[in-house]
């Protein structure tokens, strides 16, 4: 079957061409035509050019010799009939000159008037051999289809199939070659640019908290903020919104509240009723009312403060008591500013390992969670609050764009982009960094199994290194070595889709086949 295929290709290719070449030679023989009708025109249009330019010149030089024969006459007095018959025979001699230009020109004219006749002929000879020609063809086409029993349309149609299941296989195999190469190379890359970010950070380990140990200077101390009957502590309580603890730990107080801010003011307040020395119902609503007053300008002059630390240029100070509002929020028991500052230092790092706008990158990082300072009193996710916010207060395009993709949302539209998202990953996965609940951990690892079993030859599916990695063991008899290959892709895009993770996933698809024989 397939050597009959390959005849008739042949044969189709072998009339093909023979009709090409009659269309190729009748379009060389038009070319021709149209060139010499050209030629001819412009040959026309040149030697009348010609004519009426000399003739002009012809004039003017008649004029002058007239207007100097004149002159001469007129002051050498020479014979008149002597001068006139040389002027004479110099026009006999020119007009002769012009007469044999007119006779070529109408040579020429006759011999393109022959041509392009012969060429009419010739067009009308190839006009008939054409179609003599396509009779001939298509009684080919006619006796093939009859002895092959198919359609030309249908022997196209199964040669194309069986090129595209081959170039199918061969890309895949060549894809497969080369991803591996371009995954062991860009793997080494990120590994050296991501290495040599983090080494120039140094951050603690966050631990979340929900007490705050405020320091005595004596035990005597802590009897006047008791007050007497406790009325001192209960005006503290009532104008702060915490509870203060006090127990048998010398010289200190606890503080206790899941409101950061409220902690915060109630620490400040504390210490400052300290420092003054004065502690009693009036003074302690005073001091309070002074301390919440205040906390604006407070976080402000934490935003203000990082902006330093970070050398950030040009950025609205109204988006200082957002930043500074990040002190007292966190997730996963990981403080959002010190987060935030992580993924600045390690974004603006990695994009001066790769030559990309460090300052671009650095402010991204920086604002990249500023939402989650009014995400609680703000409806929208805190990725649109903080791409708001950038907006608002006159942030470019490019760090919007870079705020929006830090959780995937939208697509990458720069290269500081991918650095930021890949630098919240970085900062959010370190060990010790955040904390997760364990249920939340278990039931995130029980997902990433129940995925990768959903797809159909997986056998079993295991999740290893806290959720870091997962290994899918799928059967060898119903997958091949490519589809195991396009299974690996097809897990890690659905992964990406359901869940949601820190930081990446290794997702490792294992076929093994095994081959057992007993010797007797």
């Amino acid at each position: 079957m397939n050597t009959f295929l390959y005849i008739l290709t042949f044969l189709l290719g072998i009339s093909g061409g023979f009709f090409l070449f009659l269309i190729l030679k009748k379009r060389i023989l038009s070319n021709e035509y149209d060139q010499i009708k050209i030629t001819k025109q412009e040959y026309e249009e040149g030697a009348k050019e010609e004519l009426d330019n000399y003739k002009k010149k012809l004039n003017l030089e008649i004029k002058e010799e007239f207007m100097n024969w004149k002159n001469d006459y007129n002051q050498k007095n020479v014979n008149k009939s002597q001068r006139l018959n040389e002027i004479e025979k110099r026009l006999i001699i020119k007009e002769d000159n012009l007469d044999r230009r007119y006779t070529n020109l109408e040579g020429r004219e006759k011999e393109l008037k022959k041509k392009e006749k012969d060429l009419y002929y010739k067009e009308e000879e190839l006009g008939v051999f054409e179609n003599k020609l396509k009779e001939v063809y298509d009684e080919q086409k006619r006796k093939l289809e009859k002895i092959s029993g198919m359609t030309v349309f249908e022997a196209k149609e199964m040669i194309i199939k069986q090129c595209e299941s081959e170039a199918k296989l061969e890309s895949v195999q060549k894809l497969k070659l080369i991803e591996e190469d371009l995954k062991e190379k860009s793997n080494l890359m990120a590994k050296d640019v991501i290495s040599t970010a983090i080494q120039r950070i140094a951050s603690e380990h966050v631990i979340s908290s929900s007490v705050t140990v405020i320091d005595l200077p004596n035990d005597e101390m802590k009897g006047r903020i008791i007050g007497r009957e406790g009325r001192n502590i209960r005006a503290l309580e009532n104008a702060t919104g915490v509870d203060f603890i006090v127990d048998d730990t010398p010289e200190a107080i606890i503080v206790s509240s899941f409101d950061p801010i409220r902690r915060e003011i109630a620490k400040k307040s504390l210490e400052t009723l300290i420092t003054d020395g004065r502690v009693h119902p009036a003074r302690i609503e005073e001091v309070v009312d002074k301390i919440k007053n205040n906390f604006d300008n407070y976080l402000k002059e934490i935003g203000e403060n990082t902006i330093i630390e970070l050398g950030i240029q040009d950025i609205n100070p109204e988006l200082f008591i957002y930043i500074g509002k990040l002190q007292f929020r966190t997730s996963y028991g990981q403080n959002a500013l010190q987060h935030s500052k992580e993924v600045a230092m390690i974004s603006a790092f990695m994009a001066k390992e790769l030559g990309a706008n460090v300052n671009i990158a650095k402010r991204a990082g920086l604002l990249h969670d500023v939402g989650k300072s009014i995400d609680r009193e703000t409806e929208g996710t805190h990725t649109k609050i903080s791409v708001d916010l950038a907006k608002k207060y006159g942030e470019s395009n490019i760090v919007q764009e870079a705020i929006a993709s830090h959780h995937l949302d939208v697509d990458f539209t720069s290269v500081e982009g991918v650095l930021v998202q890949a630098a919240d990953s970085v900062s959010a996965a370190r060990p010790g960094a955040r904390r997760e609940i364990f249920e939340t951990y278990i039931k995130r690892l029980e997902k990433l199994e129940e995925v990768c079993r959903s797809f159909e030859g997986v056998t079993k599916a295991f999740a290893l290194r806290a959720g870091r990695e997962v290994r899918v063991i799928v059967n060898s008899n119903e997958l091949n070595d490519n589809k195991t290959f396009i299974m690996s892709k097809d897990i890690a895009k659905k992964v990406q889709e359901e869940l949601e993770y820190p930081g990446q996933i290794k997702v490792t698809v294992i076929r093994e086949v095994r081959a057992i024989e007993y010797a007797k």
